[in-house]
């Protein structure tokens, strides 16, 4: 039987993604927010998304809740859905970042062999693991969709941090400890670190 991959081959096209940099007057990158369910992840996507974009740099944000609602919708919450879901994230930030354009995802991704396949598709270069860090204590008393309360009750299975695991990152690039942080601290230190990571100027 023949590999319908045997009749792909790559398109080469015209405008390179440094010209497109040049373009945008930025380098493109990712930044991969990894963190238990309500750790912060999704707020502080946004915030620095807003911050870049009022700083004059172009970025999108990828959050897991969204990407399931449309692209990723097919897919459940089992390891193997869970390692597609995260494969399909990655291969959309590589394009955005081919484009010029910084992206931004939010996404539990609890296991180490997922988000090191995140960073092999991406880029090493270009991949800024930053680990959203809070108990699931905390967790629990900011959980505004109740997952927490019905993951417990049973009504969800496979719950990062209660029946799941969540394998926290050994060296990301960046660590934000929300536990007692606010915001606008979190995001003090994301962009004081991208800064220092000479991400942005």
């Amino acid at each position: 039987m023949t590999n319908n991959l045997d009749n792909v081959f790559s398109q080469k096209l015209k405008v390179t993604q440094q010209q497109r940099e040049a373009a945008n007057k930025q380098k493109s990158f990712t930044v991969w927010l990894t963190g238990l369910s309500a750790s912060g992840k999704s707020t502080l996507a946004t915030e620095i998304d807003l911050w870049l974009y009022n700083n004059g740099y172009s970025s999108y944000v990828l959050d897991g809740d969204n990407t399931r609602l449309g692209i990723n919708k097919d897919l459940g919450f089992s390891d193997d859905d869970r390692q597609e879901n995260i494969r399909r994230v990655a291969e959309i930030c590589r394009l955005f970042n081919d484009a010029g354009i910084i992206a931004i995802a939010a996404y539990i991704s609890p296991f180490e062999k997922d988000r090191l396949n995140a960073q092999r598709i991406i880029g090493q270069d270009v991949f800024v693991e930053v680990h959203i860090d809070a108990t699931v204590e905390t967790c629990m008393s900011r959980d505004r969709k109740g997952l927490y309360a019905k993951a417990l009750n049973g009504e969800i299975d496979n719950f990062t941090g209660i029946t799941g695991n969540f394998e926290a990152p050994t060296s990301p690039q960046i660590h934000i400890d929300t536990n007692k942080l606010t915001v606008k601290e979190s995001l003090d230190i994301l962009i004081s670190q991208l800064k220092m990571l000479g991400k942005i100027a």
